[in-house]
């Protein structure tokens, strides 16, 4: 069963990061148009979570990858922030900043996770 379990990870990790990216990009790539809803916490905080769930799974699926994930988590923020000028949306140099911050803080704990979890 343990096995089984490792073996099903990976797929597990690329399949739930896939969809953190996909509703990352709808959610920054969607106009705003309309009243917007409060969410609590700042834009950057925002963007700082969001790449640190995005980057987690992978990094606790292969641990000695994490850079690597970081580099292709901060390389789709700034393809996102690349592509928000064309979608009615401001692109800024702060969520960029946010996005690599989390990738990096969501690839520690992931691969701190992945090698702890390997370890017990």
């Amino acid at each position: 069963m343990r096995f089984a379990l490792r073996r099903g990870f990976p797929l597990v990790a690329i399949s739930v990061s896939a969809v953190l990216a996909a509703v990352i990009a709808v959610l920054t790539l969607t106009p705003l148009l309309g009243p917007q809803i409060e969410v609590p916490g700042s834009d950057k905080v925002h963007h700082l979570l969001a790449f640190a769930a995005l980057a987690f799974p992978l990094s606790a699926a292969r641990p000695r990858l994490a850079p690597w994930v970081v580099l292709g988590v901060v390389a789709y923020g700034g393809l996102i922030e690349i592509i928000q000028p064309y979608a009615g949306r401001h692109a800024e140099w702060g969520d960029l900043v946010a996005d690599a911050g989390g990738a990096i803080l969501g690839s520690v704990a992931g691969a701190a996770a992945g090698l702890w979890r390997r370890s017990s």
